[in-house]
């Protein structure tokens, strides 16, 4: 429906510095808020045989301040553009450089450094004007550099501030006010000696000469000094000149810094009027995104998914029966075998509840008193000793309606299991596992085994360790030759499918004469009679592969096994 709500992680982000070490120009857009940062994150174009994106996202103080209404005339304070980092920092994954101004006294430019970290920026620009600063793209406004010893100074402090991954680049206000190429170099060398990360030359010209003939001299200068800083642009007057062209020229990242904003102003602008001339909604439609479209952006059909899918495991039963006399184990039920001094019931119940999963169903019947606890419920089965494990589950009928997870009483497992086969789009689903082949010989257990319509490689590796396949036979008596994978004892049925089992298996019960496919009667047929019934019946299963993760406890010697890998699991040495 819509996509995964993204997780945003600053440990996934890849410094920029890194990224810079790709050796091509990388491309930034401006973003003023969590949507538009979002398209950035998003725009993706398909161009031969690669696709191209942006490499990160600009916060620019002109962009900040309009978007809020107000002038770019350093008006704003520190807090608006860290408030406004950390928007969008947790809906993209991409680096994030901040336009900064001039940063203000130098407290207040240490404050601004250690805020735009950890709000998670990349970096910051800050221009060599004196505070306070007016728009550089004005060609009225009266603007004053800065002295280059004290913007040094300035330079020197926040490289203290921050993290050595952190960059800060210096941006050059020489050409905006007047001053030649020759002013600009001299400034850069200075900045680039007070150890700045990176030097970003700026124009309103609408001519790209200018820009280009600095990169050039840029060159040669740090080309005698040794240290290159990363040379910077923003291309917004001078626009007629393509990214690559700045990138064969010099320039390592390339910001387009306003035209997000502009482009956002102007489509408000007219859908405005459209409302106001027409005197309705309709006429503008069609310059406006659909609701579903800004709803997908957002992530908001992601989150309704979750919420289902959470309503849906409250929903869901997960129903153990656990009725029957172990041969081996004559004193207890299965579920109370101590396992490092909790039972399976206790590791189960463990398991379920950390995927959510708390209505919780377990048919009694063999010792039954011993199973007694407030968060199970038990429906007790008196017929136990006569009758098999397909009785045990449809005593347990009631709390099928909403779905049901199928647990079988002697198995431990996973999470990562159950995770797996609840993500799965189907009815029926059986966890299968096809490491049988490789499992000790001297088990003897009859295994429930599984033949389905698509035939496993003879390889055991594999680059697709889980699968879905369509089982089309299932039973004890299946040769191991045949078979291509063992039941593994959990199985989910959706709400749909489960309205339909009690009436499959009423219609058994009333018609079955004699054999019920391997058991001798009705009344002693397994779960996986049932599984095959609902196959010839046309019912679509499907097996999900998985490997390892689950153990059966079928002898003491697994109770052993199982200890000793809890143990090593916890790091106790065994």
């Amino acid at each position: 429906m819509g996509k995964e709500l993204k997780r945003i992680d600053n440990a996934e982000k890849k410094p920029l510095k890194q990224l810079l070490a790709c050796r091509r120009p990388l491309r930034f857009l401006e973003a003023h808020n969590g949507i538009s940062a979002l398209v950035v994150e998003e725009t993706r174009i398909q161009q031969e045989d690669k696709t191209i994106e942006y490499d990160g996202i600009w916060v620019s103080s002109f962009t900040d301040s309009a978007a809020k209404g107000i002038p770019d005339a350093e008006i704003l304070g520190p807090e608006s553009r860290i408030a406004l980092v950390d928007e969008i920092a947790k809906v993209t994954n991409k680096p994030i450089i901040v336009d900064v101004d001039t940063g203000g006294s130098l407290a207040q430019f240490q404050y601004y450094m250690q805020g735009v970290q950890r709000a998670g920026g990349a970096g910051v620009i800050i221009e060599d004007k004196s505070f306070p600063k007016l728009n550089s793209l004005d060609p009225d406004a009266i603007q004053t550099l800065e002295q280059p010893r004290l913007f040094a100074q300035k330079i020197q402090l926040g490289k203290k501030t921050c993290s050595n991954e952190f960059m800060l680049i210096a941006r050059l206000e020489s050409l905006n006010v007047g001053k030649d190429i020759e002013d600009a170099l001299g400034r850069a060398k200075t900045y680039a000696d007070a150890g700045c990360d990176g030097i970003m030359i700026h124009s309103r010209s609408s001519q790209a000469d200018e820009v280009l003939e600095f990169a050039k001299k840029y060159a040669d200068l740090f080309g005698e000094i040794g240290r290159r800083p990363t040379l910077v642009c923003a291309p917004t007057t001078y626009n007629l000149i393509t990214d690559e062209e700045l990138g064969r020229s010099g320039f390592q990242i390339i910001i387009h810094a306003n035209q997000m904003l502009r482009s956002g102003y102007k489509a408000m602008k007219k859908t405005a009027e459209i409302i106001l001339s027409n005197d309705r909604g309709f006429e503008a439609e069609i310059s406006c995104s659909s609701v579903p479209e800004i709803f997908k952006a957002v992530g908001f059909y992601a989150l309704k998914d979750q919420d289902l899918r959470a309503a849906r495991l409250r929903n869901l039963s997960v129903i153990i029966p656990a009725a029957r006399k172990d041969p081996i184990f004559q004193n207890m039920p299965k579920s109370m075998i101590s396992i490092s001094g909790k039972t399976i019931l206790d590791h189960q119940l463990s398991t379920l509840r950390s995927v959510g999963l708390r209505r919780t169903v377990l048919i009694r019947g063999y010792e039954g008193s011993q199973l007694n606890r407030d968060d199970v419920i038990f429906v007790d089965n008196k017929e136990y000793e006569n009758k098999h494990s397909l009785h045990s589950l449809f005593l347990a009928s009631d709390h099928m309606r909403g779905g049901f997870l199928l647990v079988f009483a002697d198995i431990l497992f996973s999470e990562d299991i159950i995770r797996k086969i609840l993500d799965c789009d189907a009815d029926i689903v059986l966890a299968v596992d096809n490491s049988y082949r490789i499992q000790r010989t001297d088990v003897r257990k009859q295994l429930d085994l599984v033949v389905s319509l698509q035939k496993r490689s003879v390889s055991y590796r594999t680059l697709t360790p889980t699968r879905m396949v369509e089982v089309r036979q299932i039973g004890k008596k299946i040769a191991k030759e045949v078979a291509d994978n063992e039941f593994v004892g959990i199985a989910y049925f959706s709400q749909e499918i489960a309205q339909f089992l009690p009436r499959v298996y009423d219609d058994c019960r009333l018609t079955t004469k004699g054999r019920f496919h391997e058991a001798e009667s009705f009344g002693m047929a397994s779960i996986t009679d049932f599984i095959q019934e609902l196959i010839d019946r046309e019912f679509t299963v499907n097996g999900l592969e998985v490997f390892k993760g689950w153990m059966e406890i079928h002898t003491p010697e697994d109770v052993k096994l199982a200890e000793r890998e809890l143990a090593e699991a916890r790091g106790v040495k065994v």
